[in-house]
C-alpha cells in the first residue's frame, strides 16, 4: 500500500546573471600599444527560491521529512532553470557584458591602441557582438 504526500509550495525566487568582469584576463603589449583579452569568463547563474509550504497532506506512518522538502526544492530549482533557458535574461545580461565591453573598444581606440579578442582585432562596436563567448 502506498500513501501519497501532497504539498501546495508558493515560490517566489530571485535569478540573477552576471559576468565577473574582475575574472576576465587580458594581456598588455605596450610595445605594440595592444589589449588581449585572453578569457571572458562564463556567466553565473544564482537562483535563490523562497518557498513557502501550505496545506501539507502526509500520513502519520509517511510524514513529511528532510528528504522531502529537499526533493521539492530541487524540483523548482530544475523547473526555474528551465525558465531561465528559455527567457530573455541570458542574452540581456551577454547585453550588458557587451556594452563594459565596449569601453575596452572605446578606451583603446581612443588611445591609438588595439583590441584583440583571442588574436582577432576587434575593429569596431559591432565587432563586439560577434565574438563568441
Amino acid at each position: 500500500m502506498s500513501v501519497e504526500k501532497k504539498a501546495l509550495v508558493v515560490v517566489n525566487a530571485e535569478v540573477t546573471i552576471a559576468y565577473d568582469l574582475s575574472k576576465i584576463e587580458y594581456n598588455i603589449d605596450e610595445a605594440n600599444k595592444t589589449l588581449t583579452i585572453t578569457n571572458i569568463p562564463e556567466e553565473e547563474v544564482r537562483i535563490n527560491p523562497d518557498l513557502e509550504y501550505y496545506d501539507v497532506q502526509a500520513d502519520y506512518l509517511n510524514p513529511f521529512e528532510a528528504k522531502d522538502y529537499n526533493d521539492i526544492k530541487n524540483t523548482v530549482k530544475q523547473s526555474l532553470t528551465k525558465k531561465i533557458e528559455v527567457s530573455d535574461l541570458k542574452s540581456n545580461a551577454k547585453n550588458r557584458l557587451m556594452s563594459e565591453l565596449a569601453k575596452f573598444y572605446i578606451l583603446t581606440n581612443s588611445l591609438g591602441w588595439t583590441l584583440l579578442y583571442n588574436e582577432t582585432p576587434i575593429e569596431n562596436q559591432e565587432a563586439l557582438q560577434n565574438i563568441k563567448l
